[in-house]
Parts: C-alpha cells; structure tokens; sequence
C-alpha cells in the first residue's frame, strides 16, 4: 500500500489552519459595518467554517488503511500523542495570563482566579475543551476515532456513518438550533463526538470505498453546503443566534465533504509549493496560535490600535510569531513533547 502523501490533501490543510488562525482573530468586527452590524465580519467568520471539518475529513481518511488492519494498537498509536499534547497544553493554557494589565494592576493569582473560576462553572464544558477553548478539537478528533476502532474491532463499521448522522443530528438540534428546538445539552455540542464522527466517518467510507467524484460534481456539493450553511446562519439569526456563532449547521457537513472530495480529484495540486511544506506543522501551529493571539490582543491594545490596523497587526503577528515558535521548538527536544 503507498503511503505517499497526497499533495491536494497537504496544501488543503495549511490552507484550513490559516483560515482558523483568521477567524480566531476576530477580524472586521469594529469597523465595515452596515446599519450597525459588522456583516462583513459575520460574513468572513462563516466563511472560514469549512477547516474544522476539513480536518475531521483528512484524518478519517487518513486512518483508515491502519485501522481496518488492527483497530485497538492503531488507536493506542493514534491518541497517544494527542492525549499528551490536549495534557501538555491545557496546563500551559491555564497558567498564561490573557490579560496583563491585569496583571500588572492587581497580580498574577488574581487575574488567573477569575478564568479558573469561569471554567469550574461548566466542569462538564471543561473536561471536553482543556486549559482554553480552542483545545476542543483534540478530544472530539479522540472520540471519534474511538468509535472507529470500536466498531472496526467488532466488525460493524457499517454502522459508522449511519451513527455519525444521529449524533451530528442532535448536535445540530442541541447547538446552533436550540433556539427553535429547545432541546438541551449538558455541554456545547461543538465538543466531544456530535460532530466529529459523522465528518471522520464519512472521511473514512471515502477512502474505505474508494468513492470517486469529478471536479465539477464535487464542487457543487461544496456550493451546495456552503448555501445550505449561510441561509441556515441567516435564518436562525432572526431568532436570536449569532449570525457568527455557528460552528456546525446541517449544510456545513455537505460542504466540507465536497471539499473534501475535490482535493481528490486533484492530487498533485500543491506539489513542491513552500506553503504545502506547512503542512507537517499544522497540529503545533493550531495548538499554539490562540496562546499567541491572546498575546497580540494585549499589544494592540497597549498601543491603542484599532479597526484595520489593529486587525493585520493581529493576524500577521500571529502567524509570523507562531511559525517562528514552532520552527524553532522543532529543532529541540521540547517539540517532541508539545506537539507529538
């Protein structure tokens, strides 16, 4: 079986982590408005939600061959790392200070004390997105992946789309559709397996049965979920949800796949560009980029810049220095045990 890497699926996960790292910076909200909402920000904020997907996607996928072959070593392999990278920066998460005025003005314990006392407040919540918010990502990847080798061990992984959809579903009545559902969750359906399984799973089949699209056929069900996704956001904005608060919506799993499935369909594209070369970074860059925002929030914000230029002193210094962090930490001992 080759093991070649498919550059397609490289360049498209860069491409996904750079879309993150722009959405976490909350960009356009302050300025670019119409009639007092900044739905040029709203706008862009959606538009970036096809990554996590993405990655849901890409590592179904890619694990597949392995897991078939021998599902519990496969999964003690696979969480191993991810267990001690989700430990390892939860506790670096909850000893960083956001805020440093803070600080500065009133000490260490006391700025800390008011965000651990935040996350005590949802235990639940906590357990499923560690030391800040951004870690969710690790232990729903983890969820389900367990489910995949659990049902590869007892041989039922016919079942494993059909579970997907019945957790996606809940986790879309829990979540974004609350407001007309009334349907409750005990944490936010984001976390845990509601949405990763259906995405890993469908990632999985792909690769399973060797399901093939043109280009053409795979760009309409991206363009298809993507519509789906906006006139859902529009739609549940007239009943109070944000419009930018939307992580997963019903059309958003129909548009990751179809993106998804046209990075198949062009396996070469990204081949020997420096930007794909990223793409073995991309779990650390995700890791460490929030801790690194937070940073440039507080140096904007000591320098009082604002609108636009607040805007790409964020992004570009967050990108630049979180490379930088990782670049270097991966010629050192450390890089093993912060990132994998």
């Amino acid at each position: 079986m080759s093991h070649k890497k498919i550059s397609s699926i490289e360049l498209g996960r860069v491409v996904a982590i750079l879309a993150i790292v722009a959405m976490h910076c909350q960009m356009f909200l302050s300025y670019w408005q119409y009639e007092g909402t900044p739905w040029f920000g709203y706008v862009f904020n959606q538009t970036t939600r096809f990554a996590v997907p993405l990655f849901f996607l890409i590592s179904g996928y890619l694990i597949q061959p392995k897991l078939i072959v021998d599902p519990i070593s496969t999964l003690k392999q696979y969480l191993s790392p991810l267990i001690r990278i989700f430990v390892v920066w939860s506790i670096i998460c909850l000893l960083m200070p956001f805020n440093l005025q803070t600080v500065v003005e009133q000490g260490y314990l006391t700025e800390r004390q008011g965000y651990w006392d935040f996350l005590a407040q949802t235990p639940l919540n906590t357990i499923l997105e560690g030391g800040l918010v951004h870690l969710w990502f690790i232990p729903a990847l983890m969820s389900a992946a367990i489910i995949a080798a659990i049902l590869a061990k007892l041989n039922k992984l016919s079942l494993f789309v059909p579970i997907g959809f019945i957790l996606y579903g809940y986790g879309v009545l829990a979540g974004s559709y609350e407001v007309l559902t009334g349907i409750g969750s005990p944490f936010f359906t984001r976390n845990g397996p509601f949405f990763s399984t259906l995405l890993f799973a469908i990632g999985f089949a792909i690769r399973e049965r060797n399901i093939q699209t043109t280009s053409k056929q795979a760009l309409t069900i991206a363009a298809i979920g993507m519509a789906m996704h906006f006139s859902e956001a529009y739609m549940l904005s007239n009943f109070e949800q944000p419009f930018n608060g939307n992580d997963f919506l019903l059309g958003t799993c129909l548009w990751g796949s179809g993106l998804f499935l046209w990075l198949l369909t062009k396996p070469e594209l990204g081949e020997g560009l420096r930007l794909t070369s990223l793409s073995k970074y991309v779990l650390p860059i995700y890791v460490a980029h929030l801790p690194i925002i937070i940073l440039m929030m507080n140096f904007v914000r000591f320098n009082e810049l604002t609108d636009l230029t607040k805007d790409a002193v964020v992004l570009s210094g967050t990108l630049i220095i979180t490379l930088l962090l990782v670049l270097g930490l991966s010629k050192t001992p450390l890089y093993r045990w912060l990132f994998r």
